[in-house]
């Protein structure tokens, strides 16, 4: 029986960098976790060993470090599209026919310290920050996918490892029941979860057509996101996903396919009646596993959804 080569792709995975600008006091940073993945006319390198059309992975390595350099980093998203172009266009004898760049972010806030000329209360938070000394944001993590074929460029931006919490404003209740549910019907119940976030954009990278600012649209859907979240009084955690999808794209009309990953951090009351004590919705174990996953796209009407279910 014969054996066909399949779909293949290789590249440089996790290439961590961190660009410092230092053109005045103020320092400003980009900290970065870029992958590079190449697909074309690879079909030799694997079937007799000849590397004659094999762009090496350290070469894709140092690429990213150059461009870090030379072109600066404004965006995860601007800087992925310059990759992408690169490595499609730029590659000798055009055997790179896509290339695909997935970046996460890490953000870093500036460490504000008291202004010694403050001598009121509360000026611990009134105070100043040294324009080079940061610390590690502890929310989400910034996501960026960029493809290019050659012809056209998808950008898939996102989050993940952002965790919200309603403490009220959530019930659980008239769902199926059979003879192995257990589950107690909740009329006032904490609803928290995780949010997964990716965001496909209608710009396709024709030459005539402008590039959104990446960098405010991304704080913009973050914040309708958790708008979205905070408002809904919900039901369901699928009805707040929808809530949540739904109010990105009224506000973002760059943006045409939103999907959502909500693991279900569950609140469970904790019995106290052994101890003498009611608890009225108060005292919580909160558990990490196992948890509900809720999953799902909201897309433009017209608009063929192609964000990855994974």
């Amino acid at each position: 029986m014969a054996h066909v080569l399949g779909q293949n792709q290789y590249g440089k995975a996790e290439n961590r960098i961190v660009r410092v600008y230092r053109d005045s006091t103020r320092h400003e940073i980009k900290d970065l976790n870029v992958s590079v993945a190449l697909s074309g006319e690879f079909d030799d390198v694997h079937l007799t060993g000849s590397n004659a059309n094999c762009l090496p992975t350290d070469t894709t390595k140092n690429t990213v470090f150059a461009f870090a350099k030379e072109y600066g980093i404004d965006s995860a998203e601007a800087f992925g599209i310059l990759l992408a172009r690169h490595f499609v266009d730029d590659t000798e004898r055009g055997v790179v026919h896509r290339a695909r760049i997935r970046i996460e972010e890490y953000t870093w806030d500036r460490i504000r310290t008291p202004d010694d000329n403050a001598r009121f209360i509360g000026s611990e938070e009134a105070g100043h920050s040294f324009g080079h000394s940061f610390v590690r944001n502890g929310q989400e993590v910034r996501t960026s996918e960029i493809v290019y074929d050659g012809e056209s460029v998808q950008v898939i931006s996102g989050l993940k490892d952002l965790v919200v919490l309603n403490s009220t404003n959530s019930e659980f209740w008239g769902y199926i029941k059979d003879k192995y549910t257990t589950l107690q019907e909740a009329y006032d119940r904490i609803l928290a979860t995780q949010v997964t976030a990716r965001w496909k954009y209608g710009f396709t990278g024709r030459d005539d057509e402008a590039q959104p600012n990446w960098n405010r649209c991304y704080t913009h859907v973050k914040r309708h996101l958790l708008e979205a979240f905070a408002e809904t009084y919900s039901y369901s955690l699928q009805q707040t996903l929808h809530a949540m999808g739904t109010r990105v794209l009224n506000n973002r009309a760059e943006v045409d396919e939103v999907r959502l990953e909500l693991p279900n951090k569950h609140h469970f009351l904790v019995d106290l009646e052994p101890f003498g004590l009611k608890n009225e919705n108060e005292v919580y174990y909160a558990a990490d596993r196992m948890y509900g996953l809720i999953e799902g796209t909201v897309h433009r009407e017209g608009v063929v959804p192609v964000i990855p279910v994974v």
